[in-house]
């Protein structure tokens, strides 16, 4: 198919990250024909998940690190006099600074794999290390393409008359029929090789042991995401999947904890009005004074006079001036409001405070939600809605250049990897595809990332299928706050009896010196005289990994060069947590695209459509219904006579 495409769209999208997959949908479906392709061999780009072997055969990638040659007179030949060509990237370079290292017991052999995955190839990987336990590991990938069979996006559901209903009742329903489904399914699925959980036998508190093998074994149970996200209820990012009914595509699960990391422990922050009064951290005084603060950022824009004065001075400092506790000071700016410490201002704190207040209770006792099987699926949901209403779309199909006319200066063509000539009017660029000449004067960001497989949870709890979200403060000046998020196997993205744990924040070096300090003071590394110790308190990592990934997000549109003005870039993820930049960036250029349509309506109701060819069919129908109509109205006068 890819060798055979029609000669001209109206718009060309490059790159399946999110933004413009939320783009090609709404394109879409306001009737524009669409061509949506993408060099890789997955969805999501930068925004994707993996599992465990996919993940593997993407660090493969980009250790290689090698460009790809390519015969240039396959393009130069399509270029004509009055034209010149803007040539794009054939290498990504927005993942930086790849550290792997595995702790887990390494009793690989050579029969082990992927349960149901395809034939692999053993492919050695030596990651830096500085210390004893990090070793050298054999690592398995997959020979044709990186795995994303276990990415497959969630089984639809008929969607209710009322959307927003119909996405209550996934959460709702995720955490018993679902997560009961994929627990039968495992328990099909298991082998002799069993991996041991806390509940076989309940009379010796051990630990699981659980070995590399395993985790390759189990490695599809596991979806990683390379960007860390959380969804918050009332954020634009679900008032879209609601409105355009993508929501039907996905399900959801509630984050269950906030918390906090204070004097050396990690505790459960109280949010809601019940958890403040339930909770035996606060005193009955601070209870009191925290809802009173808490009513106060629910509506502290009528009350100007009580905040206006301290706009200049940080959130923090104006912490100080409501008299709270020390105790509350933290809680509120570190796991409620969630902003810097030295550089958020008083309105910035307020805004934050009441966004997340907000949040609260309309899917669950905190503001957050988490897709099922990981952010990857998210782009995948808007990718089918764009192919519902007549999108093309061409993974493993790169693009080579950009057509552009030398009088209008504006683009009117790609050439692809077969040296076809494709036409359209408009066309939307993820910002990896363009090259160094063209981003010659862009300044990026960085963001850190770490994933780690662990055995146990940052805080016990009476469940272990707990879902949390915690920010350890920056330390030292010039460092950043990092934003840990801890997932169980009952969101589908990691194994049973472990947990998949992300670090983010703002890059200052490279990501394990970024994020190396605090993974040392939640965890450690697991090593087998520790196993053994019943006493170590700290849940133990398995495997990890570091990197750092670009943040294109405050790319200015001028800092591009020799840009046609109907080509517009979209932005790689950002360091925020949730998604509320990357709609407004699609909106705003979908406008651009398609002014005064409607951005991702809902769709028509199924019973309204009629095709072409059923229009006979349509109108013969509506003859019949007349006919009937006029019958019963004939007879209804008979019907006192007799």
């Amino acid at each position: 198919m890819a060798d055979n495409l029609p000669s001209e769209f109206d718009v060309i999208v490059i790159g399946t990250g999110l933004p413009e997959s939320i783009i090609a949908a709404a394109c879409s479906r306001s009737g524009q024909r669409v061509l949506h392709v993408d060099s890789r061999t997955y969805y999501g780009g930068n925004w994707a998940s993996f599992s465990f072997s996919g993940l593997l055969s993407w660090l493969k990638e980009h250790q290689e690190n090698s460009d790809v040659v390519t015969d240039s007179s396959t393009w130069q030949e399509q270029i004509l006099e009055n034209e010149e060509a803007i040539l794009l990237s054939r290498r990504d370079k927005t993942i930086q600074h790849v550290e792997v290292f595995c702790y887990a017991s390494q009793d690989l052999h050579e029969d082990v794999e992927e349960a149901g995955a395809l034939q692999k190839s053993h492919v050695s990987v030596t990651p830096t290390s500085s210390t004893e336990a990090a070793k050298s590991v054999c690592l398995l990938t997959e020979d044709e393409s990186l795995s994303t069979v276990s990415c497959e996006i969630a089984t639809e559901q008929t969607p209710g008359s009322d959307a927003e209903s119909a996405l209550q009742v996934n959460v709702a329903e995720v955490a018993g029929e679902k997560e009961n489904h994929s627990d039968d399914k495992t328990s099909e699925e298991e082998t002799s090789e069993h991996v041991p959980t806390v509940q076989d036998n309940p009379k010796q508190p051990k630990r699981n042991r659980i070995t590399y093998s395993h985790i390759i074994k189990e490695g599809r149970r596991f979806n990683i995401d390379l960007v860390s996200k959380l969804l918050y209820s009332r954020g634009l990012l679900i008032d879209l999947l609601i409105k355009s009914n993508v929501s039907r595509y996905a399900e959801f699960k509630n984050i269950t904890r906030i918390l906090a990391f204070r004097e050396g422990r990690v505790e459960q922050v109280p949010c809601s009005r019940a958890d403040v009064f339930n909770s035996k951290q606060l005193t009955m005084v601070e209870k009191r004074m925290l809802m009173k603060f808490l009513t106060f950022c629910m509506e502290y824009e009528k009350h100007p006079d009580e905040y206006k004065a301290c706009e200049e001075i940080t959130f923090c400092e104006y912490l100080k001036t409501k008299n709270l506790t020390p105790n509350l000071q933290y809680f509120v700016l570190h796991s409620i409001a969630m902003i810097s410490e030295t550089t958020s201002c008083t309105a910035d704190g307020l805004k934050a405070t009441k966004k997340f207040l907000q949040c609260l209770g309309r899917y669950g006792n905190t503001p957050f939600l988490f897709p099922l099987y990981g952010q990857g699926e998210l782009p995948q949901c808007f990718c089918r809605m764009c192919a519902v209403f007549g999108g093309i779309y061409c993974l493993r199909h790169s693009v080579q250049c950009l057509v552009v006319d030398k009088e209008s200066h504006k683009c009117k063509a790609i050439i692809d990897q077969f040296g076809q000539r494709i036409l359209s009017k408009h066309f939307l660029i993820e910002d990896s595809y363009l090259s160094e000449n063209t981003c010659s004067r862009a300044q990026y960001r960085q963001i850190s990332r770490a994933v780690l497989i662990t055995d146990e949870s940052v805080l016990k709890a009476d469940s272990d299928q707990q879902i949390s979200i915690l920010t350890v403060p920056a330390e030292k000046p010039g460092s950043f706050a990092v934003r840990v998020i801890e997932l169980c196997s009952s969101t589908m993205t990691c194994m049973k009896g472990t947990y998949l744990v992300h670090l983010t924040c703002m890059s200052s070096k490279t990501a394990r010196e970024d994020l190396e300090p605090v993974v040392q003071k939640l965890f450690t590394p697991y090593t087998e005289t520790e196993a053994e110790n019943e006493q170590i308190e700290k849940p133990r990592i398995l495997w990890a990994l570091y990197f750092n990934m670009r943040d294109s997000s405050d790319i200015n549109r001028d800092c591009y060069n020799d840009l046609p003005s109907n080509v517009y870039v979209c932005s790689g993820p950002d360091c925020d947590l949730g998604n509320d930049n990357t709609v407004k960036q699609a909106e705003t250029l979908f406008q651009q695209i398609c002014p005064n349509e409607d951005f991702c309506p809902p769709p028509p109701n199924p019973e309204d459509i009629v095709l072409d060819g059923d229009s006979s069919q349509a109108e013969a129908s509506e003859a019949n219904s007349e006919t009937l109509k006029e019958t019963t109205d004939v007879r209804k006068p008979e019907e006192p006579a007799e």
